[in-house]
């Protein structure tokens, strides 16, 4: 927790999130007698609602289809790990080994078990098995909440693969691609959706990136409170990466005001830090109703279209 963590409101707010978690816990027991995890509309009502942490690793492992590939092809991460070395790959991920969650207790090599060999195991495994990216930096982040999330090597790396692959593909790869569209097409929906906000980030000349490559690169790990990016995460496994623009919608209509109180470049990339703190975002269960709510409406095919012509001016401008 950073030093500025306020512990009595996060009390406060978790002692009565405790009796939601209680309920859905119930609520999922029963949706999950029957053993499998059907996509349907009572399940992603369920999913928006939260999903317990005793059942996520087996949900997420469902519905991003991680489980199918994991029983497709048997064998086929350790194999990754017995395969040809690669000292480069080795040397990027080790250098970020210590890096990861510094402040959680079963990352730090003083602890036995410590997770920072799960972590590297992961992330080579997944730089054998997708030669196109090999490392990047926010990876391990990732990595790290699916090895807490799953306490399960294997299941990490097929649910990073679900991420990394096809979830948000072109995140992690040498150009970036896929994140520098994204980013561009967060300020495509902000000039349409609060243009007031676009105006301002026009008129200072603030690219997108400054502000929000955190969140996207990271997913908001370690940008938002731990059990508000499970919540999160809980949809992003389900419906795919319009969450991720969701969320980032939420933060700043919600903030819109602040926002624009903003008189230069630094002003405006120090509010987009704030926004990511203080009780909106650590009461995730109100968070995650508003970013259903308040972006309005917001389709994968709306998604796709504007990542078309981003993609197109990226690789235009070269």
């Amino acid at each position: 927790r950073p030093e500025d963590f306020d512990d009595a409101a996060y009390e406060k707010f978790f002692s009565s999130y405790l009796v939601t978690l209680t309920r859905r816990a119930i609520k999922w027991s029963r949706l999950l007698q029957g053993g499998s995890v059907p996509r349907s509309r009572t399940v992603k009502r369920y999913v928006r609602k939260g999903v317990p942490l005793e059942h996520r690793a087996r949900v997420w492992m469902a519905l991003s289809g991680a489980q199918a590939r994991m029983d497709q092809n048997p064998g086929y991460y350790h194999r990754l790990l017995q395969g040809e070395r690669n000292p480069r790959l080795e040397d990027a991920i080790r250098t970020d080994l210590n890096r990861t969650f510094p402040d959680n207790v079963k990352f730090r090599k003083t602890t036995d078990p410590c997770l920072q060999k799960t972590l590297y195991n992961v992330l080579l495994a997944y730089g054998h098995h997708n030669q196109g990216v090999g490392y990047c930096q926010g990876m391990n982040f990732i990595a790290g909440y699916l090895i807490l999330i799953t306490n399960n090597e294997e299941e990490s790396f097929w649910l990073l693969d679900a991420l990394v692959g096809r979830i948000v593909p072109d995140y992690y790869s040498p150009a970036m691609l896929g994140l520098k569209t994204d980013q561009e097409v967060l300020g495509e929906l902000v000039r349409a959706k609060l243009p007031a906000v676009g105006a301002l980030m026009e008129r200072l000349g603030v690219l997108w990136t400054l502000v929000v490559s955190r969140w996207f690169i990271c997913l908001f790990v370690d940008v938002l409170p731990v059990e508000t990016v499970l919540r999160i995460w809980d949809c992003l496994f389900n419906e795919g990466s319009k969450i991720i623009f969701r969320v980032a919608l939420t933060l700043i209509k919600q903030h819109q005001e602040f926002i624009l109180e903003a008189t230069s470049i630094p002003d405006i990339c120090e509010k987009f830090k704030q926004i990511t703190k203080g009780s909106f975002v650590m009461e995730c269960h109100t968070f995650m109703q508003k970013i259903f709510s308040e972006p309005g409406s917001l389709s994968m095919a709306t998604v796709a279209k504007l990542r078309e012509s981003c993609r197109a001016r990226l690789l235009a401008q070269g």
